[in-house]
C-alpha cells in the first residue's frame, strides 16, 4: 500500500457532463495507485466558479490537475480552457483535454489554447478505464506538479 498523508492527495477537477464517463473515471481512479480527491462539475460556468472559489465552492481545494471535456453545456470546454489559460491565477494548473472529438481542428485549437495534452476518449469501457489509468500514471507519478501554494506565486 502506498503511504500518503492527506496533504499528498492529488486534487482532481473533472469537468464532464456525461454521467457514464464520470462513473468510469471514478472507477478507474479508485483502482489506481495514487490517492486522489475527485471533484466533478458539469459545465464550464460551474468549473470557473469552482476554480475561482466562488459561492458554494469557497472552501474547495485548488485542483492539481483538470480533466476537461470539450462538449459541455452553458460554456463549452474550449471557452473554459481559454478562460483558464488567460487567468493569471489559474493558468499553471495542468489541463488534460479528455473528449470524444477526433477533429484536427479541435486538437489544434486545444493546443493553441495551451492545453497540456489532448486525449480522445475510447468508446470501449475497458479502453476508457485504461486511458484514465495511463493519465493517472503519467500525471501523478511521472510528472512533478507544483504544490498548490507555489502554483499561485508570482
Amino acid at each position: 500500500m502506498i503511504s500518503q498523508t492527506y496533504e499528498e492527495y492529488i486534487q482532481i477537477l473533472l469537468v464532464e457532463d456525461n454521467p457514464g464517463d464520470v462513473r468510469l473515471t471514478e472507477e478507474a481512479l479508485k483502482e489506481g495507485k495514487v490517492l486522489n480527491s475527485l471533484n466533478v462539475v458539469e459545465d464550464g460556468i460551474e468549473a470557473l466558479s469552482f476554480l475561482r472559489k466562488e459561492g458554494n465552492y469557497a472552501d474547495v481545494e485548488t485542483p492539481d490537475i483538470i480533466l476537461l471535456d470539450l462538449n459541455l453545456p452553458k460554456m463549452d470546454g474550449r471557452e473554459l480552457l481559454a478562460a483558464i489559460k488567460s487567468d493569471e491565477n489559474l493558468r499553471r494548473i495542468p489541463v488534460v483535454v479528455l473528449t470524444t472529438s477526433k477533429a484536427d481542428e479541435d486538437i489544434l485549437n486545444a493546443y493553441n489554447l495551451h492545453a497540456n495534452c489532448y486525449i480522445t476518449k475510447p468508446v470501449d469501457m475497458d479502453q476508457f478505464i485504461e486511458v484514465v489509468k495511463c493519465i493517472e500514471n503519467f500525471w501523478f507519478t511521472v510528472v512533478k506538479l507544483p504544490s498548490s501554494e507555489k502554483m499561485f506565486a508570482p
